[in-house]
């Protein structure tokens, strides 16, 4: 994978105890970054995280809280700065995903799928940013989803594609608001991964995407080197064309 050091670096990525949060938190500790391990309710598989991502040679702790909760939000940044200090790349990757028609989604789970998608995406954001800002550094990357940007919608799962676009306008927003901050933020949206809940019976280039596919743009926007990439998305979707399905 991307040759890459970030060593003196902290990084949090949201929902890291399993999935794709947790080989992207694993593959920043393996190059050097210190990392918080974030977890909701996997305290267990947060502990073995933080645990294999030390054995890398990283400073890591576990962190936990509802990340669409500003005061939740405020409490881990805090228990991050206090065990590693201020959070230089994030990653907002928590996103809750509900595969049915719009019409049988009750309210709760659709606004859990716009809340942990979207707003968890802006509370973390906004937490980290003045320590980014004051440091005159920063890498923030949003999780989005592939043809958001183009539109993509349909009536099963219509409050995880709203979210999404809403992400991606997110990211556009936030690019512009620290162009003078030496912040960064960009997206990266993958179609199907390895860990996907559902497959379609086709998928391009005959496979779902694998964590490493997805995490290599992922590290390339941390990199010092990317400091004049923001505002962007890479879609990681095998070259998927939605409308011609």
């Amino acid at each position: 994978m991307l040759d890459a050091d970030f060593s003196g670096r902290v990084a949090l990525v949201t929902g890291s105890a399993r999935g794709l949060g947790r080989e992207t938190t694993l593959a920043l500790a393996d190059r050097g970054a210190d990392v918080a391990v974030h977890y909701e309710t996997s305290d267990a598989a947060a502990a073995a995280t933080a645990a294999e991502a030390r054995d890398c040679g990283a400073a890591a702790t576990t962190v936990q809280g509802d990340v669409t909760d500003p005061d939740a939000v405020d409490a881990l940044f805090d228990a991050i700065e206090d065990a590693l200090g201020s959070v230089d790349l994030l990653v907002n990757n928590v996103g809750a995903f509900a595969p049915r028609h719009w019409s049988e989604i009750d309210i709760e789970t659709w606004r859990t799928v716009l809340d942990t998608n979207l707003t968890a995406t802006m509370l973390c954001s906004r937490r980290a940013l003045p320590e980014m800002r004051a440091a005159g550094r920063g890498r923030i990357v949003n999780i989005g989803y592939a043809s958001s940007e183009k539109g993509l919608v349909s009536p099963k799962n219509f409050p995880y594609f709203a979210a999404k676009a809403g992400v991606l306008m997110f990211t556009r927003m936030l690019a512009a608001d620290t162009q003078h901050d030496g912040v960064t933020v960009n997206a990266v949206s993958p179609y199907v991964i390895e860990n996907s809940e559902e497959f379609p019976d086709d998928l391009p280039r005959g496979r779902a995407a694998t964590y490493e596919d997805v995490i290599r743009p992922i590290l390339f926007f941390c990199l010092p080197e990317s400091d004049y990439l923001s505002g962007e998305n890479i879609e990681v979707d095998g070259g998927w064309l939605p409308e011609t399905v």
